[in-house]
């Protein structure tokens, strides 16, 4: 299968890092449960859109950024499984050779830039299953749907929506699992169906 694997807050803990350091600069207590809504200006009353979301382009922030727990053993099985894995991430350019280089080569080693996909449209590419915390992203995409959960989405109805609601890359590695089962099953009924039918052309002969 194609893979389609977002960044922030996917496979790594930008809110958290984020929250940190404006909580830090700004003297605010603000939590990341607090943020529950996709724009994280209205966390933080009084500051301005430039002061909330400039600190993403400073140097070094993406040095702060940790790695999600199980998110790089995942997506080492999936590759070692023979499924195609691509970073896709949204990220404005002037922080692409920072993020790179201080957080996903960092911590998983095993991306390579031809395996990086910067859009802002995912739903532009195609691909079997995008794993995402941005409901925006996942909506109208022609690819199975896992939405990673995150207070900011919470109040959407994942099931609804057609996609399926993971709290851990435990659970995102048995949707894959579930997904890669369905696909393979299908594939085997299409190359059997032939088969049956000559068999039934040779009855009715």
């Amino acid at each position: 299968m194609t893979i389609l694997v977002d960044m922030d807050d996917t496979i790594e803990c930008l809110l958290k890092a984020w929250v940190g350091l404006l909580n830090e600069r700004y003297g605010r207590s603000v939590s990341t449960e607090d943020v529950t809504q996709w724009d994280v200006t209205k966390a933080y009353p009084g500051l301005t859109k430039e002061q909330v979301y400039g600190v993403l382009n400073e140097a070094g922030f993406w040095g702060r950024v940790d790695p999600m727990p199980g998110a790089a053993e995942a997506l080492r099985r999936f590759i070692a499984e023979g499924h195609e894995v691509y970073i896709v991430t949204a990220t404005a350019y002037e922080s692409v050779p920072e993020k790179m280089r201080d957080l996903l080569f960092r911590w998983f080693p095993f991306i390579g830039w031809d395996n990086v996909i910067i859009a802002a449209r995912k739903q532009m590419i195609r691909a079997d299953v995008l794993i995402d915390d941005a409901v925006h992203n996942l909506e109208g995409g022609q690819y199975a749907r896992i939405l990673v959960d995150a207070p900011y989405n919470r109040a959407y109805d994942a099931a609804a929506g057609g996609m399926t609601r993971v709290y851990s890359w435990k659970e995102i590695e048995r949707e894959i699992d579930r997904i890669a089962a369905e696909k393979d099953a299908a594939r085997t009924e299409r190359q059997e169906l032939p088969k049956r039918c000559r068999r039934t052309k040779r009855k009715d002969g």
